[in-house]
């Protein structure tokens, strides 16, 4: 089996190399701005020959493909970046085919034809705000024999922090090939991602016949139909103690902004020193939770032949200022992007539920729907066949239910009350006639269908 799998490794620079490091960084944030700022200006013109009737096919065309963009630079880097031969060519191209993947995703989403959330115009990268990364997709690309350095264009070999050996080992065999190389400084240290074509060998989950459900929430990271709960070890939350009192030293000290909001001046070094610690102890934060992640998944995958989850809103969870920060500190959205490819690596399958489908309001005995369950109500008790549980668990007694529905139905629309639109009803569970709607009932409320996507 064949996929494209990353390898990112943290990088231990010479100072020389650090600061080659960070003018390649500079360099794609210029150009991305430079490219970004010829869109607008293009934009903005063809806006104001519009006003004065100028034809359609006379109007000023917009550099909106990477190829434009790169034409467009070619020509103009002598005048606008006389220091251009400083860096490679890959740096500059990183940020035109920035603005390129940007404005593509803005009008695929603006058409509707990306799923998700909708996205906005690219913005400019400020040097302040924006971490510093650059891609490679030519020249030297290379792990070195010792797995302890890389190679890279203009930059040269740089040691790592830590051994390539595993993406080595695939390159000597020849089961693997690099496509492109990222460098990214996070939490002051810079590290090198290989997004690479590995020839991976094709795996049986240790349970191939199991289906397991899987709940995720904020009291429990997750909670398994198979009774299982695995703790919300809160990271971010254990660390709160350490953010604040390094917020607070830092908003002491001279930083680049004036306190009567005035031009930008230069921080002082204790305020620089000051931002590192606190991206420091940030970025600790995030590679616990990422660890934690990976661990979940990983096991989930290996083990269950089907594994049920959600399509949960997180946008709309974290809009709710009470739980913005508990939300975060999970990763819910995380966790279904690791289990989509981990799950195919495994030779398993995941199946998403509708985001409407009423897991926690459904009991998992008898099949009946509460109109209403606050989340103050921890237990689930049915008034119909009198079953007590744990509302997470009954949640995710019914997601694992779920599997065998898209069985039989082969993934046809179910309505809400698990009754199939088509033939295939799950056994136990007659097929039920949707109630009548009443005028004025918002779309949310009525009895809306369920689409059950299988991801391979």
């Amino acid at each position: 089996m064949r996929v494209h799998q990353a390898y990112r490794y943290a990088l231990d620079p010479t100072p020389a190399q650090a600061a080659a490091l960070f003018s390649h960084g500079g360099a794609a944030r210029f150009a991305f701005n430079w490219a970004l700022h010829q869109v607008k200006a293009a934009l903005s013109q063809r806006e104001a020959e519009k006003t004065y009737g100028v034809p359609a096919e006379m109007l000023t065309e917009v550099p909106w493909s990477l190829y434009a963009l790169r034409k467009l630079w070619n020509a103009a880097k002598d005048g606008v970046a006389p220091w251009w031969a400083e860096n490679s060519k890959e740096a500059y191209n990183s940020g035109l085919d920035g603005v390129a993947r940007g404005l593509k995703n803005w009008a695929a989403s603006r058409k509707g034809t990306r799923a998700g959330r909708k996205i906005g115009f690219p913005r400019f990268r400020s040097k302040h705000r924006t971490t510093s990364a650059c891609r490679f997709t030519t020249g030297t690309l290379r792990v070195e024999a010792d797995r302890r350095h890389v190679t890279l264009p203009r930059l040269g070999t740089i040691r790592t922090h830590e051994s390539t050996r595993k993406l080595a080992r695939h390159l000597e065999r020849g089961t693997g090939r690099i496509l492109s190389v990222t460098i990214r400084y996070e939490g002051g240290r810079w590290f090198v991602a290989f997004t690479c074509e590995i020839d991976r060998t094709q795996r049986t989950p240790s349970r191939p016949d199991a289906v397991v459900g899987v709940d995720l929430g904020v009291k429990h990271l997750a909670v398994l139909s198979t009774g299982r709960v695995v703790d919300n070890p809160e990271h971010h939350r254990g660390a709160l103690r350490r953010l604040r009192r390094l917020n607070k030293q830092l908003a002491r000290r001279s930083g680049p902004h004036t306190p009567d909001g005035g031009d930008r001046r230069e921080p002082s070094r204790r305020w620089r020193r000051a931002k590192a610690a606190l991206g420091k102890a940030h970025a600790r934060v995030t590679g616990q939770r990422r660890d934690g992640l990976h661990r979940l998944t990983s096991k989930l995958a290996a083990t269950y032949g089907t594994v049920v989850i959600e399509n949960l809103n997180v946008s709309g969870m974290l809009a709710n200022r009470h739980l913005a920060r508990a939300v975060a500190d999970v990763g819910m959205g995380e966790v279904r992007r690791l289990l989509t490819y981990k799950t195919g690596w495994s030779g398993g399958r995941l199946v998403v539920a509708d985001r409407w489908y009423p897991s926690s309001k459904t009991c998992s005995g008898c099949g009946a729907v509460k109109a209403k369950l606050p989340l103050s109500e921890r237990t689930y008790e049915c008034d119909g066949c009198g079953l007590i549980l744990d509302r997470d668990l009954n949640a995710a007694r019914n997601l694992a239910a779920l599997a065998a529905d898209v069985a039989q139905s082969r993934g046809e629309t179910l309505n809400a009350r698990r009754g199939a639109v088509g033939p295939g009803t799950r056994a136990g569970h007659a097929p039920m006639k949707r109630e009548p709607r009443q005028r004025g009932t918002p779309p949310r409320q009525r009895g809306g269908s369920l689409i059950l996507t299988d991801k391979h």
